[in-house]
């Protein structure tokens, strides 16, 4: 699940959820809406993904 992907990374990174929503989406309700059960389409979950992968 990309939320389990998503917390992960806040918790190492020490990134807010906040920014990491307007960082990724410019949407600083993303990860809020994704906690509470917001799927992201085909599209946001590649950017996030690949987000989270380069900060790697």
């Amino acid at each position: 699940m990309i939320l389990r992907q998503v917390e992960q990374y806040l918790k190492h990174s020490g990134m807010s959820a906040t920014a990491f929503g307007r960082q990724v989406a410019r949407d600083p309700r993303l990860v809020h809406d994704l906690r509470r059960g917001r799927e992201p389409g085909a599209r946001l979950a590649r950017r996030i993904i690949s987000f989270i992968g380069d900060d790697k």
